[in-house]
C-alpha cells in the first residue's frame, strides 16, 4: 500500500484516499452522517465486510468511535474483534476498484475481497 495511513493509533486505520471518497461520498447525502463500519455472517469466505452511513442517534452506547477529520467511524464490539487494526483503503482503478479491506485478523480473503474467515 503506497499511500499513507493516518497516524492515529485506532482500531480502524484509513488512508487518505479512502478519507477523501468517505467524506466525498458523505456530502452527497447532505447530512453530518456517520459511518458504520463492521462484519455479518455471509460473503465467499464466511464473513463479509459492511459499511454504511448512520445518523449520529443511531450510535449505541457499545459502539467504538474513531475521529478522523472531521466525521466519525463507529463499529459495534462485535464487529471490531474481527477487524481490529484493519485498513481501509481506496483505489479508483477500472479494475479492482472501490473500497479495500486489509484485515490483520483475516487467515483467508475471498477473490473479491470483500469476505474473509479467521
Amino acid at each position: 500500500m503506497t499511500q499513507a495511513t493516518q497516524p492515529q493509533a485506532q482500531g480502524i486505520q484509513m488512508t487518505d484516499s479512502a478519507i477523501k471518497q468517505v467524506l466525498f461520498l458523505r456530502e452527497k447525502q447532505g447530512q453530518d452522517l456517520y459511518l458504520r463500519v463492521g462484519v455479518r455472517q455471509g460473503g465467499c469466505s464466511g464473513m463479509s465486510y459492511m459499511m454504511d452511513f448512520i445518523a449520529p442517534d443511531q450510535i449505541q452506547e457499545t459502539d467504538e468511535t474513531f475521529d478522523y477529520e472531521g466525521f466519525q467511524v463507529v463499529c459495534d464490539p462485535k464487529s471490531l474483534l474481527y477487524i481490529y487494526g484493519m485498513v481501509l483503503d481506496y483505489s479508483d482503478s477500472l479494475i479492482g476498484g472501490g473500497f479495500q479491506f486489509t484485515n490483520p485478523n483475516a487467515s483467508q480473503t475471498c477473490g473479491c475481497g470483500k469476505s474473509f474467515a479467521t
